[in-house]
């Protein structure tokens, strides 16, 4: 009996001893595979847990205009709200969440998932005004809640003038990363570096006295003096608005002022615009009133349409602005002079490798015409006959030094350039074309480049959007140096051509485009907007003053369909005159000695269902001219020929002294 007692004994023993190494087995292997396999990860939740690890934001530099005076974009003092989910109380979770959720007008589900999450931090609102996040601390004081919902300072882009210079300016995203224009194309230099606060805690979240923080402060952007002027800007802005609602321009339009002299760009204007402090609500009333039925990649693309920098992502065919390019090549190598009398003969049109191409006079041929006095009447025979005389490889040699052939380098994102038959495919009859800027394509920053080297004596200068960088904490201040490209064209042929284009305006296609009391030179375009489309881009480029260029201006109105017609003259020219008439004496430009007087404005009669003898009478009256599409002759009774059309349309206001086309 004592025998089994003892062995039974040592059995239980021996179990006890088996459990126990088993057990203890098990706790060896737990215990190694928290140290070896979860202890990284178990670290890592604890340092999670015990510490605060949050960003800050710098403020983004501000932007100024040219004046260094007129804010463009600012960053405005906001509030961020983040949470910690592991240092909420469990019990205060729900609470927090409905009250997070009411405050900022947040979904309560997604709210509470972040909430309850296990992560050390989750964002709740950006770019809270204080308002709000005022509120905020007063509810958690309330609610004794001091750990887990941080509030920390931030900023938020602002613009002050909402549309003014939107698609120079650009725009940044919410996280106040630039997006589109300077503020994308300076984001480096714009956003500054961000700053931390690191807090170590204990395990509830307690805060372990002021030696458990790390604080590194962010650096804040360097601000931007741009190129741009907000006055002439607005100019700019106001007249070609009016110009695209007046004459009901389809496709919108843009503006582009440059200082020849330094290559600023003083204003870059594409209309439609839109709201900087908004850019993602669509300004096209159509396509807003469809938004909520387009796709998600529909969407996309008209917002990325009303983002487009027309003035320099597109491109367009110049028409006959360009034959101040034609007429500086020809100048410069010698083949031909201003004012040689009867050096030309225009009859309608010209023949080249057995295609007949027309003046836009054919009807009532020019005749016998000299070089300033084709530019005057944009005579196209001449300028292919001179593109004929130059040749190809010297045309093309003048097209790249003029910058068609390259990007001209412009500090901005989403540049185009030119489109042009390559010098080998070009024959008699594509040269004839490009000669007088037909059947290829420029953008309008190629173009007012190009007219702003003739200004400039020839020189080509770089596009300059930024003129200085300034560190805000400093004050160090680095200047950006207008950079000159090449010599194109010497100054003596610059100055020729300078000379003709102040006659262009002055008697010439451009009259609409005269300013009172400062000498102005221009040339006026019109040409199709691609090939039977129906569709038309007018223009006018204008320098000025004549005497010392400091501004060359372009005006691109994209098919125009109001009754104004769609002819440079009539159309784009006098929106080039109202804003050199604003733009001139904002600069202080002293006036030239000539030219003081201009001619007045008139309005046009009504000249439909009239006889010809009946409508020069009344152009008379007025102090207008006549230009009827056939040859009157002798044969013909003017009481007898009934007027069908009319260009410019009748209550249209133009120069006294401009001709009236009608159609007979």
């Amino acid at each position: 009996m004592l025998l089994n007692a003892n062995i039974s004994r040592k059995r239980r023993i021996t179990y006890s001893l088996f459990v126990s190494f088993i057990i203890l087995a098990l706790l060896l292997v737990r215990i190694g595979f928290i140290q070896f396999l979860q202890g990284e990860e178990l670290r890592t939740m604890a340092y999670k847990q015990q510490s605060l690890d949050r960003v800050i934001n710098p403020k983004r530099g501000t932007i100024y205009d040219a004046t260094g005076k007129n804010i463009l974009a600012i960053s405005a003092t906001v509030e961020t709200v983040t949470i910690n989910p592991l240092n909420i109380k469990e019990e205060d979770k729900e609470k927090t969440a409905k009250f997070l959720s009411d405050l900022f007008e947040l979904d309560y589900e997604k709210t509470l998932k972040k909430v309850k999450k296990r992560s050390s931090i989750e964002t709740i609102a950006k770019k809270i005004d204080k308002e709000k996040t005022d509120e905020l601390r007063i509810w958690m004081k309330n609610n004794n809640i001091t750990t887990g919902i941080n509030i920390d300072e931030d900023t938020k882009r602002y613009y002050p003038n909402n549309e003014l210079a939107s698609h120079f300016i650009g725009f940044c995203g919410s996280d106040n990363q630039g997006l589109d224009g300077i503020e994308a194309k300076y984001e480096e230099v714009l956003k500054g570096s961000k700053g931390r606060i690191i807090k170590v805690t204990d395990a509830k979240g307690g805060e372990i006295g002021k030696e458990g923080e790390n604080y590194v402060s962010a650096i804040d952007g360097k601000d931007l003096v741009v190129s741009v002027d907000m006055t002439i800007q607005s100019i700019c802005e106001k007249y070609l608005k009016q110009a695209c609602i007046d004459n009901i321009c389809t496709d919108g339009g843009n503006v582009v002022a440059m200082n020849p002299k330094t290559g600023d760009i003083l204003a870059m204007v594409t209309y439609p615009s839109y709201n900087l402090n908004s850019p993602y609500e669509i300004t096209n009333e159509e396509i807003k009133a469809n938004w909520e039925s387009l796709t998600a990649t529909e969407r996309s693309e008209n917002l990325q349409a009303m983002w487009r920098n027309k003035a320099i992502a597109d491109t367009y065919e110049p028409g006959s602005t360009f034959k101040t390019v034609t007429s500086s090549a020809a100048l410069q190598e010698g083949i031909t002079q201003t004012d040689k009398e009867g050096e030309f003969c225009c009859t309608g049109g010209i023949e080249i490798a057995g295609v007949r191409i027309k003046c836009w006079r054919y009807y009532r041929p020019h005749g016998s015409e000299s070089l300033r006095q084709a530019l005057m009447n944009s005579c196209n025979p001449v300028f292919i006959g001179l593109g004929q005389k130059i040749g190809v490889s010297k045309y093309y040699e003048y097209l790249n030094k003029f910058g068609f052939l390259s990007k001209t380098g412009i500090e901005l994102p989403g540049e185009a350039k030119g489109i042009f038959l390559k010098e080998g495919k070009v024959g008699p009859v594509e040269l004839a074309t490009i000669s007088f800027g037909q059947r290829f394509e420029v953008t309008p920053l190629q173009m007012v480049t190009a007219v702003s080297t003739i200004a400039n004596k020839g020189v080509r200068m770089k596009p300059r959007v930024i003129k200085k960088i300034i560190d805000s904490k400093t004050g160090e201040v680095e200047e950006i140096a207008p950079q000159e490209v090449e010599r194109v064209i010497d100054e003596k042929t610059a100055n020729e051509v300078l000379s003709m284009m102040e006659s262009v305006v002055a008697e010439g296609t451009g009259k609409n485009a005269q300013v009172k009391g400062f000498r102005v030179g221009g040339k006026t375009g019109t040409s199709e907007d691609g090939v039977n489309t129906n569709k038309y881009v007018t223009s006018f480029i204008g320098v000025a003053p004549i005497s010392d260029p400091q501004v060359v201006l372009l005006v691109t109105l994209y098919n125009p369909t109001g009754e104004g017609g769609h002819q440079g003259g009539a159309v784009a020219a006098p929106v080039g005159g109202q804003i050199l008439g604003d733009v001139l004496p904002y600069l202080q430009l002293q006036q030239d000695n000539e030219n003081k007087e201009i001619i007045e404005e008139v309005e046009v009669p009504e000249l439909r269902n009239r006889n010809v003898k009946e409508a020069k009478k009344v152009l008379k009256e007025v102090g207008l001219e006549i230009e009827t599409n056939i040859e009157i002759t002798k044969e013909m009774k003017e009481e007898e020929l009934i007027i069908k059309e009319q260009l410019p349309k009748p209550g249209i206001k133009v120069k006294k002294g401009s001709k009236i086309s009608v159609e007979i």
